[in-house]
């Protein structure tokens, strides 16, 4: 049998996973700049900021432009800088 391979850059990655590799690559102040909505500006948390972007399908969708325009931007640069993997902590977990 062959495995169905989704076309959707955002197959498997989740909200959460967007939200903690936006973070790391921009941190929260130039995400407030990029994106502006309080829940990045005002006293932010991974957890505060998925309550909102849940409830709020235009800042959503904003978020997840962002996501993947950071994935094209790793995508077309040629530093050696790492890539976000958004699985590398489920990777490094212990049962």
């Amino acid at each position: 049998m062959n495995a169905h391979i989704s076309k959707d850059p955002l197959h498997g990655v989740t909200l959460e996973m967007q939200v903690n590799a936006l973070v790391d690559r921009y941190g929260w102040a130039e995400l407030a700049q990029r994106i502006n909505i309080n829940c990045f500006k005002n006293e932010p948390s991974v957890k505060s900021s998925l309550k909102f972007l849940r409830r709020t399908p235009w800042a959503r969708a904003e978020v997840e432009a962002l996501y993947l325009d950071s994935l094209d931007d790793q995508a077309s640069n040629n530093t050696v800088e790492p890539a976000i993997d958004p699985w590398a902590n489920s990777r490094n977990k212990k049962k």
